[in-house]
């Protein structure tokens, strides 16, 4: 990941000299020699982040690249922009189409100063390069990309998660429709429990887009309430999938205190036979906050909750439904495989026993093995498959089983570069927010993630897209003819994306309510 931010320093740089044409000539030779000892330093990075893992030290001078890098795009950043704010601001006046993650506001700085202080950085850095046994084994660094812009395409086959992780479960499925249909007028709370991965979303979305369901509850909402919750917008978001978001609500809800707003969307519904889901409940006190709002006007009214915790399904309601998820089969769990590998017939029968034996390590965990899926999709070969078990039974658990996280981080370890920007870029949206694909690939785009080449842009963007649904690594929310128009990751998905962003320096976190920025 650190290549990609020193590849768009690179490029930066050499950008910078093309047109900055006026340039001293001392400084124009601080410029090119920054360049080309980052260029240099690139041809390292792929050993370095091999074995970070395993090192502190290599891990803070990845860290360190990825610092200098930036500071080295802030700088040129702020030269042009003064540079432009001289020639009569036009370069102040262009409009952006997106906030670039590297800039950083200096006031004043005198340029030649900054980049001998980067100079100074470098050359600690090589020294250190040398010191933790760092080689160069990323000769063909720029292949890999090239040659997967050109075999990435427009469309993408994929198999839908929904229908995938329920094949084995259908009876769970005609059991909660059952319970949410029955004829009882009682406001009643199913919950669905169990540890992340199993399919607990999945399922409610199911459920939520059922036809039956449609046709049942004329009023439903879906709100994701997450470990840090916000009662107020909890409640404005309700009340927004009900009413809508015309300006003239959205000025009125932002008045609102939380009773008013309790009060406004218990009113709202007391009329209704609704259906609201509650996603990703953490603690009681989350439900406990929500409830009063769901008025029981005995006419059939439900809820569903989907949470971790045992005790938040269990006490929800006394009279209501509560169900554990449990895992798949070893019989459900290699059918899952199969149906997300791209390609079976490739699959010989050496491979399909190492298959086998990487599955049902898996313990039946849905998202595991969909990640597992796509990563060996593009592995070819035997030997490839063989290297992918010998690094998940390193980290193999005493119970046998493979941590979900390890499989994760493996997919996301086997990313080419700028695939890996594409990805860590949707940390920066809400939990379980659906993203609009040409939204995500306009801002992909802005902030120079795709790579120019002879196929249109948005081409190629779309195909990264597509390659992360492939590996399973986002999910598909939405499609048109077969093209998909909106995506969504997983909880789990986005909290590696988020950790790894950080840990690389790829963007910071800031929490209002403590005015500060998250680091690692």
């Amino acid at each position: 990941m650190a290549d990609a931010f020193v590849s768009f320093a690179v490029q930066k740089l050499g950008d910078f000299l093309i047109q900055q044409v006026s340039l001293r000539k001392n400084l124009r030779k601080e410029v090119e020699w920054l360049k080309n000892e980052l260029l240099f330093i690139q041809s390292f990075l792929r050993d370095a982040e091999l074995k970070q893992s395993g090192d502190q030290r290599i891990q803070q001078w990845v860290f360190e690249i990825n610092t200098i890098a930036n500071d080295a795009v802030a700088i040129l950043e702020t030269y042009s922009f003064e540079a432009g704010k001289r020639d009569d601001d036009e370069f102040a006046s262009r409009p952006k189409a997106c906030a670039c993650i590297f800039r950083k506001e200096k006031k004043f700085y005198n340029v030649a100063e900054e980049i001998q202080s980067l100079k100074q950085r470098i050359i600690d850095i090589s020294r250190k390069r040398e010191t933790y046994g760092i080689t160069n084994i990323n000769s063909n660094a720029g292949e890999g990309t090239s040659n997967q812009v050109t075999t990435l395409r427009r469309t993408t086959s994929y198999v839908d998660d929904q229908d995938c992780i329920f094949v084995g479960l259908q009876d769970v499925v005609q059991t909660f429709l059952a319970q949410l249909l029955k004829a009882e007028p009682r406001r009643s709370v199913l919950s669905i429990y169990g540890m992340g991965g199993l399919g607990k979303t999945t399922l409610a979305r199911k459920l939520y887009t059922s036809p039956g369901i449609l046709n049942s509850f004329p009023t439903r909402a879906w709100i994701c309430v997450s470990q840090e919750y916000n009662t107020m917008d909890l409640l404005r978001n309700i009340i927004k999938s009900i009413q809508g978001c015309a300006k003239e609500t959205l000025d009125l809800l932002e008045k609102m205190a939380e009773i008013d707003l309790e009060n406004h969307l218990r009113k709202l519904l007391t009329e209704c036979k609704y259906l609201v889901v509650v996603d990703d409940v953490w603690q009681r006190e989350a439900w406990e906050s929500l409830k009063r709002a769901f008025p029981d006007s005995k006419n059939g009214s439900r809820v569903i909750i989907t949470t971790r915790k045992e005790d938040v399904a269990e006490r929800a309601d006394d009279r209501g439904f509560v169900h554990k998820l449990r895992f798949l089969s070893q019989e459900e769990s290699w059918d899952l495989f199969r149906r997300k590998l791209l390609d079976v017939r490739a699959m010989v029968p050496e491979m399909e026993r190492l298959a086998k034996d990487m599955v049902e390590k898996c313990r039946g965990l849905p998202l595991a093995i969909v990640v597992l899926s796509g990563l060996l999709s593009h592995k070819k070969g035997l030997s490839e498959w063989q290297k992918v078990k010998d690094h998940l039974w390193k980290n193999i658990k005493e119970d046998k089983s493979i941590e979900i996280s390890n499989i994760l981080s493996l997919s996301y370890n086997d990313l080419s570069t700028a695939l890996k920007q594409c990805f860590l870029y949707f940390g920066i949206f809400p939990e379980d927010q659906v993203v609009k694909a040409d939204n995500i690939i306009w801002l992909w785009m802005a902030e120079g993630f795709i790579p120019r080449g002879e196929e249109r842009m948005e081409d190629v963007a779309e195909g990264f897209l597509n390659e992360l649904i492939r590996r399973s690594l986002v999910q598909v929310a939405n499609t048109y003819w077969e093209r998909v128009t909106e995506c969504r990751v997983h909880d789990l998905l986005r909290d590696l994306a988020i950790q790894k962003a950080l840990e690389v320096n790829f963007f910071d976190i800031y929490d209002p309510r403590s005015h500060s920025i998250s680091s690692l």
